[in-house]
């Protein structure tokens, strides 16, 4: 018997949030809106994401003992997420800066602070926290050598979801842990390198898991997600149209969305359209955490 549904490993961060009639070229200056600071970060959105839906959740992140790992913590705690592998202190909590458009879309700026001193001897000391969670979630606003460790300690019945946000190469070891990959446009290309030559994201998805992982998954935005099994070859998601305020955390609501129903037993294609419902009704609001709807919330939708 697993004690979490889902454990997240990964940022945790203030967003510095600016609204922008459009975004300032090289040399320019642009006005815009007061500042807001929104608790954020990619695994403590996902976490956050988690628990409001009703999932089991905790989470291993790093945050400063200042004011923004305090705002942080207590977003977390409100959530219901468990706190008990967050660790406090050493340098400053990680900053985002960020600008968000009149179309609801937004350009980040991570300034990682201490998510970049999660090391993996942090993850090796929280190894009993892994034993007890049925899926396991991560990100790359952490270490690499820290996500390589996350899948060294994984539980023998247990599922790794990577978002391989901000993306970059990936190991061997970590591609085939992954069940699934999930990425979007520009981490697809990245991680594809130069073997993406093709402009239909069908292919992407079939060359993503030539790569090695369980599964992938490609989400599209407005044109929804793709999911590809070896199995049953790709599958499309279609979206959910709203009309989008803010897009600032959508992506880490669908992870969260989808690694929790993945733990449920429900099949990849039903968790991908679960969760863009999820990451549908994230950018109706303002903000990161406090966009995220509960699960009722989300069965309205």
């Amino acid at each position: 018997m697993f004690d979490y549904d889902l454990l997240v490993v990964g940022s945790a961060n203030a967003d510095l949030m600016i609204d922008v009639e459009r975004r300032p070229a090289a040399g320019e200056t642009v006005l815009g809106s007061d500042l807001a600071v929104h608790p954020g970060g990619k695994g403590a959105n996902q976490a956050v994401a988690a628990a409001r839906l009703g999932a089991r959740t905790a989470l291993v992140a790093r945050v400063g003992d200042d004011a923004y790992g305090r705002l942080l913590l207590d977003s977390l705690r409100a959530a219901g997420v468990d706190t008990v592998g967050v660790l406090v202190g050493e340098t400053a909590t990680g900053v985002a800066l960020i600008t968000v458009d009149p179309s609801g879309d937004n350009s980040i700026v991570v300034s990682p602070g201490a998510n970049a001193h999660l090391t993996p001897t942090d993850i090796r000391a929280a190894v009993s926290v892994f034993l007890a969670s049925r899926v396991v979630s991560a990100q790359l606003e952490i270490p690499l050598e820290s996500v390589v460790e996350v899948v060294r300690n994984l539980a023998p019945d247990s599922r790794f979801v990577l978002n391989p946000s901000p993306p970059r190469p990936l190991p061997t070891e970590v591609l085939a842990a992954c069940d699934p990959l999930i990425v979007n446009e520009h981490e697809a290309r990245v991680i594809l390198g130069d073997s993406c030559v093709s402009e239909d994201p069908e292919d992407w998805a079939r060359l993503l898991l030539a790569k090695g992982p369980r599964s992938v998954v490609v989400t599209l935005g407005a044109e929804g997600a793709l999911v590809c099994e070896s199995t049953s070859g790709v599958t499309r998601v279609p979206s959910v149209k709203v009309d989008a305020v803010d897009t600032t955390g959508a992506g880490d609501a669908f992870a969260a969305a989808l690694a929790w129903k993945l733990g449920t037993g429900t099949p990849l294609p039903d968790a991908a359209a679960y969760a863009a419902r999820v990451g549908a009704a994230a950018v109706t609001k303002r903000g990161a955490q406090e966009s995220y709807p509960t699960a009722k919330e989300v069965g309205a939708l």
